[in-house]
């Protein structure tokens, strides 16, 4: 799992690590960020998937 990318928002600075999962949106730990469904969003500020960048 150490192996897979973080991602960060381009808005607001939300890192999603995919160790941790969202647990707010239901994405167990061990969800690469490619996986999660596509509305998901970031759990800070609202924004859209593809407002993210790989880190």
């Amino acid at each position: 799992m150490a192996d897979l990318p973080k991602f960060q928002c381009n808005i607001c600075g939300y890192v999603y690590d995919p160790a941790v999962g969202d647990p707010s949106q239901s994405a167990e730990p061990g969800t690469p960020f490619e996986s999660l469904p596509d509305d998901w969003t970031c759990p800070e500020c609202g924004a859209g998937k593809e407002e993210f960048t790989q880190l």
